[in-house]
């Protein structure tokens, strides 16, 4: 056998072979909504003090065809703060960023939304929040805004921390509030996966 035929033999049975993969594997899975920018903030009001901080670094999707979700944030993007000593124990001290790097949301939005439509739903995220390696179920409000395919999300709750095993000393107990508002605010469009 020459090795042109050779080539050509072993070319074939490569086509034949990647061709079976084709016919028994999806075209694609369902395109999913993916964060295109974001901003979370969070805001301890307490008796003394005014912490706030903010970040753009959140990762999202959303499975319009099962309402599902999933969001991350790096715990260590946050910035503001007061001080930078004030970041520094806010990532060693309380969310011990460098065992819990992420926090996240998952879960499924209970109301149905039509994605394919234009409007404004006001709808309720259900899932697990587990923030410094605590999972807590929640129900979380939140505004859904579709507009030529892109969707918008706007939501603002509370995180007791006491909820998530985030102990505060008492030398600084009216420093840093026992419940943290977070505000979340999203442009999500459609993504092939």
């Amino acid at each position: 056998m020459n090795l042109k035929s050779f080539f050509v033999k072993n070319l074939l049975s490569h086509a034949l072979v990647l061709w079976v993969i084709f016919l028994t594997t999806p075209l694609s899975a369902q395109p999913k909504y993916a964060i295109r920018k974001s901003t979370m903030s969070f805001t301890s009001s307490a008796e003394l003090e005014l912490i706030r901080a903010s970040t753009t670094h959140v990762q999202g999707l959303i499975d319009p065809t099962s309402n599902q979700f999933a969001f991350s944030v790096d715990v260590k993007s946050f910035q503001g703060f007061n001080s930078a000593l004030q970041r520094e124990h806010f990532n060693e001290k309380y969310m011990e960023s460098e065992k819990f790097p992420k926090a996240r949301f998952s879960g499924k939005i209970i109301e149905p939304v039509d994605f394919s439509a234009d409007g404004k739903f006001d709808v309720r995220a259900k899932g697990e929040l587990d923030i410094h390696g605590q999972k807590q179920t929640r129900i979380i409000r939140t505004t859904i805004s579709i507009e030529a395919g892109d969707i918008s999300l706007q939501t603002r709750f509370l995180v007791p921390l006491s909820d998530h095993d985030i102990s505060i000393p008492s030398i600084v107990s009216q420093k840093i509030a026992t419940e943290i508002e977070v505000e979340f605010e999203a442009t999500m469009s459609l993504e092939p996966l």
